[in-house]
């Protein structure tokens, strides 16, 4: 239960500061409005680093439904801890984003444009495109549970391990997030998503975008499925 309860509350920090971050960059009136691609890398990256450091001693720190998956692929998870794992982060990344609605609720209630309001709490692509858009996602959460896959677990005392674990998502989300905004998570995009669907303001046409949607649910699942499958073949060959 203790692991349970770690990646529920991860994943809402996680959420809370992570898509604070497009809050304070997107809504009107707020401070830090127009803070730029840069200022969203930072703050994503320690959006993903601040809570490993408290938790992941507890649960690993998945806080993502792909990592999860390919975690249990990867022999570091029982299969039988997954669905609670899952359930546990998707609930915690909705109550992230309820969160946020009630802290920026004013500086939502200044901003017009309902698509505006939306991308603070989930992705879009820059340019639609079905087969791209997907294959973007998927390539973004391969290398992040590639990658992830070779960090120890724990590097000592330090907590190293949560450091590099920033690196890979900047490193990530400079490389792709100008195309999908690099979701890589479930958690972070589909439960928000599903909160602004349900909690959310409607400013004349409210949309929460599922034609879209279902690709940050589905592509970084397979995505971390592929990348956990070939870290095991190399893993096997010695390559790594």
């Amino acid at each position: 239960m203790g692991a349970y309860i770690a990646e529920f509350v991860g994943t809402a920090i996680l959420v809370l500061l992570g898509d604070g971050v497009c809050c304070n960059v997107n809504l009107n009136k707020s401070g830090f409005k127009g803070g730029g691609a840069v200022y969203i890398l930072i703050g994503w990256g320690m959006a993903v680093m601040v809570p490993a450091f408290t938790f992941g001693a507890a649960s690993g720190a998945h806080f993502n439904p792909a990592v999860t998956i390919g975690a249990a692929l990867r022999g570091g998870i029982g299969w039988n801890m997954v669905p609670g794992y899952i359930i546990a982060q998707m609930l915690g990344g909705f109550v992230g984003a309820l969160i946020l609605m009630a802290l920026f609720a004013d500086h939502i209630k200044e901003t017009e444009d309902d698509a505006t309001v939306r991308g603070c709490f989930c992705t879009g692509p820059s340019i639609p495109n079905t087969g791209l858009n997907f294959l973007s996602e998927f390539v973004a959460t391969f290398i992040l549970v590639f990658t992830l896959a070779s960090i120890p677990g724990n590097c000592g005392d330090s907590g190293l391990s949560w450091v590099l674990v920033y690196g890979v998502i900047v490193a990530c989300g400079a490389s792709f997030g100008g195309l999908t905004g690099y979701a890589m998570n479930a958690a972070r995009d589909t439960a928000p998503r599903i909160a602004y669907m349900l909690c959310g303001p409607n400013k004349g046409k409210k949309d929460p975008n599922w034609g879209y949607g279902w690709i940050p649910l589905i592509a970084p699942i397979c995505g971390g499925i592929v990348a956990s499958l070939l870290w095991n073949a190399l893993k096997g060959m010695g390559a790594i």
